[in-house]
């Protein structure tokens, strides 16, 4: 114990040299160089950067400078897009208040929250944010918001000796506290440890990109020593061969697919947000796409985090109350009993809304055309259904005159006041009844039971007159009327129960986890029809221990959890992700940081959440409504089959890059390379990049939510079929056959040596514009893997046709601006050079369109905007 006065400020000094600051400590985090510098020496990077030194080794520094712009383009990207680092330790430092009030050398005043000490006396009243854990001294009405900890919506009446946190709202009274934990030491600290001790999961486009990458650098790097080995086995300088390498190398590795990524990610995300999901990690939109179990909070989700008053029951009748929010507008459908008319019904009610009205704190109020509470939600719930039942409570508020209040006690769990004659008390029903002695306490005792069975918080208010107003609650509380019983809830969101439908139609399993009551939980869960009967609820703290246990135990579509805390949010999420779901959770409070972190997707809550759950998430949903997650996850699914989209778009010409490089090896060097490397680069970066960009924003499919999420492998058997085995091959055979004609048309004759010179320039030139003409068309065809680009519409992807409008000019730029087209070796092509060139187009397009008419899928779901083209899940 410490003294009456506190500490005295020697004490307080010394204490907080020896414990420190009542702070949050930093986390370190890299730092921006290092962060940048890591996108430079990654695996893609470092085989580019080895490919740009061998091109200034064979004496070819436009090259090298070439490949090296392409590693800090891609670093840049990175750099600007990379996931933030987790800022939620910081933001926890901010829950804690600047100023407080203390008592110190036997008198009150005010300090730096910084400056609190264990032992510190602290002076709490309505609306303080508590500076440290603390264990209350003295306790009048003491109400304290506890939902950024425990996820628990309604206030906890709090008496001497009850422990309070850091970080929690007083909403109603006044207390002394003494401080028992600063710092790193409170349950705010405990939480943030929780947050960032653990590192946050590989997304799964992470891992399958990584994946990706590696094959692609391994093999083009294989390639590229084999064909050096070639080079040299057929007399061929080294510098030849370091030159035929780098360009094997270059015609392997899609150099802009990683930008293209990113962009694609960028697009998905301002697409969410027009959707009212911002996205703070873009790898989190494809994430979100590939979701299969989402745990949601209840309120303020699934609800409107709005309590309101919806039934209210009377000896001699009800009254159902309708009406959004705190707003007044709505009314009260009066339903008499026995004898009694409709008006005399209705006065009693609102003389029992009045006296409710005069025993609270809170009251609803208009600020900037926007109602909201002031204090207690539930006081101002039924201020609300006074201000319905055409109450003026502002008036009465201002005119009325206290005689006695006894302030809400958590023992008692009631409050009263003395006005006008008459005594007033209002509390929780199993509180209030025992008081009353009018003959009707077993008839409202069972109308509280059937209340509470529907979730609903129950309120009694009940009345006495007195002469001489009481000295203490215990005598005044006493032979007391029952006026009635209210009902409240936090009501569902309209929208709920339509986007749970959409989940579940699209293979999503769905869980509640929230910090209420486990029957206002079920009551909730069964109203939006997240639940069905047999579904069970479990409570946090009979969860078993064992994650294997756990997850099997919540691997269940509707399950309710209620009483979790942090720890137990954390543990469902692990559970669920050991059983290979990609698990999305959602939160609103301090509480849920850590279990958002460890989420493979956070969401967190834009309007109602905190803070620090908005840093530890990855998507923050503007508007909390439920529903835009279903759209975010339509927004996802869409991108992770664009990326397969322009991952075949690219690795198409990838194949026709490398033909020419095939074919001199083939040929022992007597074939010349019909494309260089300078050239494959402004393929790539030139004409292929935007192209690709559009291919990333293709709009998804109105069916695309009909089935289990789109996974798999991005590299899967449908890319790797169309890209290698049709596509790729046709515009391979479209560029050499352009070269090869260019040469004929010149005079050439098979068995002659090939000329020099501008043939040569030329017949190059020719097969570079049927490669990017041919690619024009897959861009086209690479928007489904089942419909023919007639039938989707030719200009229903408005960013496609500017994009490739943008590479024919970078294509005329370069073939036929003498200094550019010099440096890469090429020239206009001839006549007859531009007749295949142009041929392959249509080429591609007849051959894409006999191969999707092959291989039509007997489950063809397309939408306006064209097919959920799949890409053959079974494949994946």
């Amino acid at each position: 114990m410490i003294a009456r006065d506190g500490l005295t400020s020697a004490e307080a000094a010394a204490r907080l040299h020896r414990d420190g600051p009542n702070r949050l400590p930093t986390p370190k985090r890299p730092s921006p160089a290092r962060r940048f510098v890591a996108g430079l020496v990654h695996f893609f990077a470092l085989m580019l950067w080895v490919a740009g030194g061998l091109a200034f080794l064979a004496d070819l520094p436009e090259l090298g400078v070439a490949i090296f712009a392409v590693v800090v383009i891609n670093a840049v990207f990175s750099f600007v897009q990379e996931s933030r680092a987790d800022h939620a330790a910081e933001r926890l430092r901010s829950m804690l208040p600047a100023q407080v009030s203390v008592h110190r050398d036997g008198v009150a005043m005010q300090i730096e929250a910084a400056d609190v000490v264990v032992g510190d006396l602290l002076l709490l009243e309505a609306g303080d944010r508590i500076p440290a854990d603390a264990i209350t001294r003295t306790a009048h009405g003491l109400l304290v918001d506890t939902s950024l900890l425990t996820g628990e919506s309604e206030p906890t009446g709090m008496a001497a000796d009850d422990a309070l946190h850091a970080g929690c709202f007083v909403v109603e009274g006044e207390a002394s506290a003494e401080v028992t934990a600063t710092g790193w030491g409170t349950r705010l600290a405990d939480i943030a440890r929780l947050t960032t001790d653990s590192a946050k999961p590989a997304t799964p486009l992470t891992i399958e990109l990584g994946k990706l990458v590696r094959m692609i650098a391994m093999v083009a790097v294989g390639v590229g020593v084999s064909f050096f080995g070639i080079a040299l086995a057929l007399g061929e300088p080294a510098s030849n061969g370091f030159v035929f390498a780098i360009g094997v190398i270059v015609a392997l590795v899609p150099e802009a697919m990683l930008p293209t990524v990113t962009l694609s990610l960028a697009w998905g995300a301002e697409q969410m947000a027009k959707r009212k999901v911002l996205v703070r990690e873009l790898e989190a939109v494809e994430t979100l796409g590939s979701t299969t179990f989402i745990c949601t909070d209840k309120t303020g989700t699934l609800t409107r985090n709005q309590m309101a008053v919806v039934e209210v029951w009377t000896p001699d009748g009800t009254a159902v109350i309708s009406g959004v929010g705190y707003s007044p507008e709505g009314t009260a459908i009066v339903h008499p009993s026995g004898e009694l008319d409709e008006t005399t019904l209705r006065t009693r009610i609102e003389a029992m809304v009045l006296a409710g009205v005069r025993c609270s704190n809170g009251y609803a109020h208009c600020r900037e055309g926007v109602w909201t509470a002031h204090g207690d939600p539930m006081e101002a719930a039924i201020d609300v259904l006074a201000r319905r039942l055409g109450l003026d409570t502002d008036a009465d508020r201002a005119t009325i005159r206290i005689d006695a209040r006894f302030p809400f006690d958590p023992r008692r769990r009631r409050m009263s006041i003395v006005t006008g004659g008459e005594l007033l008390v209002k509390g929780a029903s199993d509180a209030v009844l025992p008081t009353c002695e009018d003959g009707v306490h077993e008839t409202a005792r069972h109308a509280a039971e059937a209340f509470a069975e529907r979730g609903l918080r129950v309120i009694a208010i009940a009345a006495r007159p007195v002469d001489v107003p009481p000295t203490s609650p215990e005598e005044g509380e006493v032979g007391l009327r029952l006026h009635g019983l209210v009902a409240l809830q936090d009501p569902p969101r309209t929208d709920v129960s339509d986007a749970i439908t959409a989940c579940r139609r699209a293979g999503i399993r769905i869980a509640m986890i929230t910090g209420d009551h486990p029957a206002t939980a079920t009551a909730i869960a069964d109203a939006v029809g997240l639940r069905s009967a047999d579904t069970p609820v479990h409570v946090g703290a009979d969860l078993p221990a064992d994650l294997a246990v756990l997850g099997e135990l919540l691997d269940v579509d509707g399950v309710v959890i209620a009483r979790v805390s942090p720890e137990d949010k954390l543990r469902i999420a692990r559970s669920l992700r050991a059983r290979g779901h990609v698990v999305a959770m959602t939160g609103d409070g301090v509480n849920d940081g850590p279990a958002l972190h460890e989420a493979d997707i956070g969401i967190a809550m834009g309007e109602s959440g905190t803070d620090v759950a908005r840093e530890a998430a990855d998507l923050v949903l503007l508007d909390d409504h439920f529903a835009s997650i279903v759209a975010g996850i339509e927004q996802g699914r869409c991108t992770f089959i664009n990326i397969r989209r322009f991952l075949t778009y690219h690795l198409t010409d990838n194949l026709a890059e490398l033909a020419p490089f095939l074919v001199w090896a083939l040929s022992a060097g007597h074939v010349p390379l019909a494309l260089g490397v300078l050239q494959i680069l402004a393929i790539d970066l030139g004409t292929d990049t935007l192209t690709a960009t559009a291919l990333g924003a293709e709009p998804p499919s109105s069916r695309l939510l009909l089935g289990p999420p789109v996974s798999g492998r991005l590299l899967n058997r449908t890319v790797v079929r169309r890209a290698f085995g049709v596509l790729g091959p046709t515009i391979t055979l479209m560029s050499m056959a352009a070269f090869l004609v260019s040469f004929l048309a010149a005079g050439w004759r098979f068995g002659d040596p090939f000329p020099g010179g501008a043939t040569a320039l030329t017949a190059s030139g020719a097969a570079f514009a049927a490669v990017v003409l041919g690619q024009a068309a897959n861009a086209f065809a690479c928007r489904s893997t089942t419909q023919w680009p007639g039938r989707l519409g030719w200009t229903t992807n408005h960013l496609l046709l500017p994009a490739i409008g943008f590479g024919f000019v970078v294509s005329a730029v370069v073939i036929y601006v003498r200094p550019i087209a010099d440096a890469l070796d090429q020239a206009g092509p001839s006549w007859a050079g531009w007749l295949v060139a142009l041929a392959a187009a249509p080429v591609m397009l007849a051959v894409d369109a006999l191969d999707k008419r092959r291989h039509q899928p007997g489950d063809d779901r397309h939408g306006p905007s064209g097919p959920v083209d799949r890409t053959v899940r079974a494949a994946s």
